[in-house]
């Protein structure tokens, strides 16, 4: 199974609108502060959806549930191809974020669920590093290919129309998953006895200490994350404009250029970095110390990017300097990922797997939703710099809540 796990993230990470979305919308005329309320409008929705879908998969059938989620996506695409504007985007975020809330946590919990059948849970650091890395790779695929039909074409929304293709095989690839990963008791019988029983082991995940800790931990980074990472694509077109180099190429073509190889490079990288995260974890000493210090590491990385944006108006090196760190982001949150996933499913039942991580991705996104808008709005005002250093701000300020307990 490790293979279709990988072939999984693989395809379901050929993303090709992904380094270009942010470009997408400004050359629409979307400001950052409307950027920051879809942004908003996603997460929100999938914040409203993720726990009864999360519960639906584990009660009713997870390859459904993955089915399910490569469909929405697909409509997603649809109308951000043939529609240029704010309510149909927001529509479209509804369909995605319902794409999201089937799939998050839901994968996952297949995977762990395979490790227990299997008898191999102590491996789930390494098992699931490995998959992500595969996932990263079909990232770093996705850059070059992205690139290849911006460059080629011109075109932004046409990477929407060509990402259908990939998540059609995904739904041929989950949809035939063994039927024992769909994780369900055969005990109970009615579908009323199956939610009442998932919903009760949920509430009981809120009992633990441990595991409220990892789960504020992981969604505080990632959430920070997830709004952190909007500002890497206008830095680099900025980077890519200003560039000495490629002065024979149109400015849509080096902007082109630039995005695809630096998500490309983002994207090796981070392949490592998740096959890794093993290795990280042994010689930090152990896991939560690991998650800790990778918190704070995330923190910093963050508010010193929002600096060099700032001081690169009066030295061009800077902007070089904060992608370098934009990469380092993106490095540790690989790192973190399979951590996070480990440390959490230590401390909950595997029947309630998939709600139990579900509950971290509506924490996550309720924590970008909450902080896109008026992010955005701080950018819009004083600078993409500024908006950054006040996000790693606000992340250190959490930290207090986010230490996970080592002894």
């Amino acid at each position: 199974m490790f293979y279709r796990f990988a072939l999984y993230g693989f395809l379901k990470n050929l993303k090709f609108y992904e380094p270009f979305i942010i470009l997408y919308f400004l050359s629409t005329g979307l400001s950052y502060s409307m950027i920051g309320v879809l942004i908003s409008i996603r997460m929100l929705s999938t914040t409203l959806l993720e726990l009864p879908t999360g519960i639906y998969a584990d009660s009713f059938g997870r390859r459904k549930s993955m089915v399910m989620s490569f469909v929405s996506y697909i409509m997603s695409f649809i109308i951000f191809f043939f529609f240029r504007n704010f309510y149909a985007f927001g529509i479209a975020m509804v369909l995605y974020a319902l794409g999201d809330a089937f799939r998050t946590g839901t994968h996952k919990a297949m995977i762990l669920e395979y490790l227990r059948i299997k008898g191999m849970e102590s491996r789930k650091v390494d098992y699931y590093g490995h998959t992500r890395a595969a996932s990263q790779l079909g990232s770093a695929v996705n850059a070059v290919l992205a690139g290849a039909i911006v460059f080629c074409t011109g075109n932004y929304a046409l990477i929407f129309l060509a990402a259908i293709i990939p998540y059609l095989i995904d739904i041929i690839n989950v949809g035939t998953y063994p039927p024992e990963l769909d994780g369900i008791e055969r005990k109970i019988s009615s579908m009323k006895g199956q939610l009442s029983e998932t919903i009760k082991k949920f509430a009981g995940m809120f009992k633990n200490k441990d595991a409220l800790r990892g789960i504020i931990n992981s969604s505080l980074f990632d959430g920070s994350f997830e709004v952190s990472s909007n500002y890497l694509q206008p830095i680099l077109k900025s980077f890519a404009i200003s560039l000495p180099i490629m002065l024979f190429l149109t400015g849509q073509e080096r902007i082109a250029v630039v995005v695809g190889i630096a998500y490309f490079f983002i994207y090796l990288l981070t392949s490592f970095a998740s096959s890794n995260a093993k290795k990280v974890m042994d010689k930090i000493g152990n896991l939560p110390s690991a998650i800790n210090a990778t918190f704070i590491g995330g923190a910093m990385i963050i508010l010193l990017s929002g600096v060099f944006v700032t001081m690169k108006e009066r030295y061009d090196y800077f902007a070089l300097l904060a992608i370098v760190l934009f990469v380092s982001l993106y490095v540790l949150k690989n790192i973190r990922r399979p951590m996070n996933v480990g440390y959490i499913s230590e401390q909950i039942s595997h029947r309630t797997m998939a709600s139990g991580l579900s509950v971290e991705s509506l924490m996550k996104t309720f924590v970008a939703a909450l902080l896109a808008p008026p992010i955005g709005w701080v950018a819009d005002i004083y600078g993409v710099g500024a908006a950054l250093a006040v996000l790693g701000v606000i992340m250190a300020l959490f930290y207090s809540i986010a230490k996970v307990r080592t002894a």
